[in-house]
């Protein structure tokens, strides 16, 4: 190993040491760094006088730093004091606890790891000097700024920035942490809005957190995953009747702007109340007027009771829309790995994809296709694996993700697209045609898909909805080739009639999702051909009073559903009864 020229050692002082007080710090320097690689005779002292320290000195050696001034000694004390305040539990006397804290309080002349900024500029900082830094670990600037390791080179490392580089300066110095990125986690943060490092940004005070978790965490392994087979009901009957989610999975919303890909992440979220499930949205690259919106939105429909909105939002820097999805991710594992169920919602990976190119390029990491870097597949690989469910053994709870993607004009074959539908159990597809035409939600049947399929059904949702995939698939077929003919025989006619009724009755207005037992009576009448000689603009109508008639005068059926989640020959005769007797009194009003 060549040796060094020089190893520079600088103090910098308040008040000047005396001889004696220095010769006691330089045979310090010699007995900690004096080696073959460093002799003694290279090593060089400068002592510079500086009076912003307050009180006390700072020695740098080489890249570490012995910070005793008096900012480094308020820093530790409270480094202490947080450290015993996260540990605080509800039964501890607080006061007694602070108290034995501040009077066993040792100031340690602890080094630090210091380095140097050589380049800084559209939210990347290259910093020499701190060759031991690890990858994902954060830096603290100067001025108070946070960064992450993101890139090791040769002779330096690049960050990205967790804030404005308006006050970092080349030459500015930046300490080593010794800590990854990670997030504040706790039962505090529901009902929260909080930003990609955790910091409420809803102006309803500080949170209190219960633990402190990396933002990157690995996967549950196999062995301690568990078949998927709960429902995790979404409300919309398109979806819960022919593409079930179950709870651990992860289903794909995928379609073009503006095609509802939102409504269904909150309709789902909103048709968890009651259920247990924790919800968290994760908005990337979001308007603020839009999150606004959506929060209201939750409020109405009180589901920010157990909803935590992570907001990263367009104004936000590209390395905040980068950690976005992670750090909602580590809050969904607390609640996880507590046995609990999570449903997260990353609305949408396309912009998160587009954030990471951005620090990629500035990088100066090599493009691949369109431009995207050749790790962006274990981008979202590894943050949609977190998604599963735990066997009993570790506490049985899971996370479902509904990740979102945004395609362009409809091509579900482009880079990020195909990625994330080779990494999901199964996509729903939105098209733009059947949005404008007024089907909402806009759900393609053909090119949407669940993998996990009936195996995330109750028994009575399998049961009612039966041939209606394939009916619907023959309807859109049959459509197309009848569309120039005129001269249909009865069967053709009655098959696309009853296609027209099913096409209608998946329409579903945003915020009203039905329960199970409403899906089930629905497909009930509609494979029972209750509503055959109904005219189609007033098929919505019918469902809603024949819902509001089985609840008021047949409330056993909609009892028997929830508790057993079977349908049987006998109930679903009683369905079909309830139904006729309704449409007779529909036919006479």
């Amino acid at each position: 190993m060549a040796r060094k020229k020089t190893f520079e050692c600088t103090l910098r002082y308040v008040t000047k040491p005396t001889d004696e007080q220095l010769e006691k710090i330089k045979n310090f320097v010699y007995k900690k760094y004096a080696s073959e690689d460093i002799p003694e005779e290279i090593i060089t002292f400068e002592t510079i006088e500086d009076k912003s320290l307050g009180s006390g000195f700072i020695l740098k050696c080489g890249n570490e730093q012995y910070n005793w001034s008096s900012e480094g000694r308020t820093r530790q004390f409270t480094e202490a004091v947080e450290k015993v305040r996260r540990s605080l539990t509800g039964g501890m006397d607080v006061v007694s606890v602070l108290r034995t804290t501040v009077e066993e309080f040792e100031l340690a002349a602890a080094h630090r790891h210091v380095g140097t900024v050589s380049y800084v500029g559209d939210g990347i900082a290259t910093v020499t000097g701190l060759p031991h830094a690890a990858y994902g670990e954060i830096l603290l600037f100067e001025c108070g700024i946070k960064g992450m390791v993101q890139d090791i080179r040769q002779d330096e490392i690049a960050a990205i920035l967790f804030g404005p580089d308006r006050e970092i300066r080349v030459g500015s110095r930046v300490t080593r942490t010794v800590r990854s990125a990670g997030v504040p986690v706790g039962e505090g943060f529901l009902g929260r809005v909080v930003n990609a490092l955790g910091e409420p940004i809803d102006g309803l005070g500080r949170i209190d957190e219960a633990d402190y978790r990396p933002i990157e965490n690995a996967a549950p392994s196999i062995v301690d995953r568990k078949s998927v087979d709960t429902p995790m009901e979404t409300g919309i009957l398109a979806i819960d009747s022919m593409f079930p989610i179950g709870r651990g999975q992860r289903e794909l919303i995928i379609g073009d702007r503006q095609t509802g890909k939102t409504s269904i992440a909150l309709d789902t979220i909103i048709n968890q109340k009651g259920k247990g499930v924790i919800c968290v949205y994760v908005a990337i690259g979001q308007k603020a007027s839009t999150i606004a919106k959506l929060v209201g939105n939750l409020k109405k429909h009180e589901a920010m009771d157990y909803t935590i909105v992570v907001n990263a939002s367009a104004s936000e820097p590209a390395p905040l829309q980068y950690i976005a999805p992670y750090a909602g991710c580590a809050l969904a594992e607390y609640f996880m790995y507590k046995g609990r169920d999570v449903l997260i919602v990353y609305d949408d990976l396309s912009k998160h994809a587009v954030a990471y190119r951005a620090l990629s390029l500035l990088l100066e990491r090599p493009p691949g296709r369109e431009a995207y870097p050749g790790d962006v597949f274990y981008l979202h690989s590894r943050l949609l694996e977190r998604s599963a469910r735990l066997n009993e053994k570790n506490g049985g709870g899971s996370i479902t993700a509904l990740p979102i993607i945004e395609t362009q004009a409809g091509d579900v074959s482009a880079y990020i697209p195909t990625n994330v539908i080779s990494i999901t159990d199964g996509q729903i597809y939105l098209e733009s045609t059947l949005f404008n035409l007024g089907m909402r939600p806009a759900v393609n049947v053909g090119l949407s898909v669940s993998r996990v399929g009936g195996a995330a059904q109750t028994k009575a949702m399998k049961k009612a909805a039966g041939s209606i995939r394939i009916d619907l698939a023959q309807f859109r077929e049959m459509e197309v080739f009848t569309q120039f003919s005129s001269d249909l025989d009865a069967t053709t006619k009655a098959q696309l009639a009853h296609g027209n009724i099913l096409m209608e009755l998946l329409k579903q207005p945003l915020g009203k999702p039905l329960s199970m037992a409403e899906q089930v009576i629905t497909l009930c009448a509609a494979n029972g051909r209750v509503m055959e000689d109904i005219r189609i603009d007033r098929i919505k109508e019918f469902q809603n009073g024949l819902l509001e008639y089985i609840g008021r005068e047949h409330p056993e059926i909609i009892s028997i559903l929830r508790s057993s989640g079977n349908l049987d020959d006998g109930l679903k005769s009683q369905i079909l009864e309830a139904a006729k007797e309704y449409k007779e009194i529909y036919s006479e009003a």
